[in-house]
Parts: structure tokens; sequence; C-alpha cells
């Protein structure tokens, strides 16, 4: 470790955590109690990151009392009045061609947009179930703005299927051809080409190379060590190479990291030096390292790898559960 990177740790209760030396020392952030007064808010729960494209000190928090923002590189941390003040915010996604442009998803699933850097905030006009199997209350674990395309916006919900926005976020459609488990856990985009679309579900992953008019299943669960899919990013440099985040479950068990050469169509596993405690729940990358990844259990512990995935270490603090991940440059 020590690479000359800031790492952003979310956590359930713990707010959230910064490391400015690439995981060798931590500290806790503070988080704007009420304009002009910062503290270290103790209980918050953290799901989301989103780091700005051009800024590598600005980075987003999505929390259970609305959205902040970094411009400092996490010193400290503002809040964005928004109608999500008071909404758990599930999943960020910043427009990389403008971002001003951000989007917000919750639990209850719904969908929100600035096109202000967080001054105004919009709801969207999207159907969404208000009740769904197995989770109950809906929410938004996956928003995509296509690199190629950014009036191209993508949506997973669990337990409520994929939705697609052609149009920047103004109007949008519910995708069925091909995803056959509404149980959305995650989805990504892969530059190509062929530009393929990928959605993550429990048991399967789902591909599309049309623009998610059609989608198969690769047929991961035969593939992946441990079947409980949950998260999957895209190596910055080479779009061939996606890795994938599994489990034995939602939280229990141990987990597993999983590396595709061939866009998500078959998977290798990963060896790490330490069985991870809980399923992989969180990956981050950034363009200024491919090399470089973060991956987390959902129980609390911390890996980074500096050669793409070959090699990883252990950080050595642990936290209770950690929701979100990013990293950026110093």
């Amino acid at each position: 470790m020590g690479k000359d990177v800031t790492i952003f740790i979310g956590t359930i209760g713990q707010g959230i955590w910064r490391s400015r030396d690439g995981g060798n020392t931590w500290d806790r952030s503070r988080l704007q109690v009420r304009p002009g007064r910062f503290g270290v808010s103790g209980e918050s729960e953290v799901r989301a990151f989103a780091v700005h494209p051009r800024d590598q000190g600005t980075v987003y928090a999505g929390t259970d009392t609305g959205v902040y923002r970094t411009g400092d590189g996490g010193d400290s941390w503002e809040k964005l009045e928004s109608p999500m003040n008071e909404v758990p915010i599930w999943a960020l996604a910043v427009d990389p061609v403008d971002p001003d442009t951000i989007f917000a998803g919750t639990r209850p699933s719904a969908l929100f947009r600035t096109r202000d850097a967080g001054r105004t905030w919009d709801k969207l006009s999207v159907e969404l179930v208000d009740e769904c199997p197995n989770v109950v209350v809906p929410r938004v674990t996956a928003l995509l703005v296509d690199p190629e395309d950014h009036g191209s916006i993508w949506a997973g919900i669990e337990v409520d299927g994929v939705r697609h926005s052609a149009d920047g976020g103004d109007t949008w459609e519910a995708v069925h051809a091909g995803i056959t488990d509404p149980d959305i856990h995650h989805m990504a985009v892969i530059a190509g080409p062929p530009k393929t679309i990928l959605t993550i579900t429990p048991g399967e992953v789902f591909s599309s190379a049309d623009d998610g008019l059609t989608w198969e299943a690769v047929g991961a669960a035969p593939q992946v060590s441990l079947p409980y899919c949950r998260v999957v990013a895209v190596k910055e440099d080479d779009p061939n190479v996606v890795y994938m985040g599994s489990g034995e479950g939602a939280y229990g068990g141990v987990g597993a990291l999983h590396r595709s050469a061939d866009m998500g169509r078959t998977w290798e596993a990963i060896p790490l030096m330490v069985k991870p405690n809980g399923t992989v729940h969180n990956l981050a990358t950034h363009p200024s390292d491919a090399g470089f990844l973060v991956a987390s259990s959902i129980n609390g512990q911390v890996f980074v790898s500096s050669d793409a995935g070959d090699s990883w270490s252990k950080v050595s603090r642990e936290w209770g559960i950690v929701h979100a991940l990013a990293w950026v440059p110093n």
C-alpha cells in the first residue's frame, strides 16, 4: 500500500472514512451539521459515491440524510439541499460530459436529477413499483450515464428491473427483453467495440450489445466460485476486462473476486490473500491509474491492488458494514 491516492469508504452507521495514503492511515470525514457548522456524524449511512470527472477534489456522497459534496478532497462535506434530505440515497451518477448534471436514486425507489451541480433538483417521471418481492421496499442499486452517449441513462432497481432513458432522463422505459430476473444488483457500460451493457442479478450476468434492445444470460453461476453476484467494474484502459464481486449471500458467509477478459462472457476467480468475510459488495476504479483497484466486503474488509487485480493487500483496519467506495489521485 502507500499509494499517493485518497480512498473514501462509506459505512452504515459510521459515516465517511478517508485514507490519504492509499489505505495505510484513516480518519473520519466531517459532514456539515448545518450551514457553517461541521461535525463528525457517527451514525450516518453512506451508500453511494460519485467522483467529478474533471476535478479530483470534488466527490459526491449519497447518505440517509441527502446528498453531500466535498470540494477539498474530503476535508469537509457540505449538504446540498434537495428533495432527498430525509430519504436514503442508494446510487449517484455524474454526467461525464456535463458534470453539473447529476442523477440520484433512492429507497423507496425514485430518480432525481440536478442540472446545476446540486443547487436545485427535480424528481424524474418514471414508473416504479411501490412494493416488491424479497426486499419489500424497492431501491435504486445502479445508475449509469453512457460515456459515449451522455443522453443515455441506465437505472437498475432491486427488485423492479431495469429502466432506460434516451433523452437525458426526461422520459424512461422499462427494459424487459431477455432480463429474466428483476432483482438488479449492479450495471456497467463497456465502451467496446462492441459497446456492451452488463446487468448483474443475484445469480446471473445479462449482456446486451445493441443498446439494451435484447439481452442474453452469459451463464455466470457455473463459472464463479460463489454465485451471489453483486458488483462489476470495467478496467479503465481496457474495455475487455471486467471485475466482479460475489459471495454466498447478502451479508453472511464469505466473498470472492472474479475477472473477465472478454467483456463479461467468461469469468475466472482472482485469489486473495485473505478470504473476504462477506460478499464483495463494492469495487472502485479511476482513469488516472487503471491498475489501482479497491474492493470491499459488505462486512467491513477493504482490499487494494496496484497491478490490475493480479495481487491484493488487505487494509489492516476493518469497519462494520461498508456500502460504498471511491478513490481519487492526490
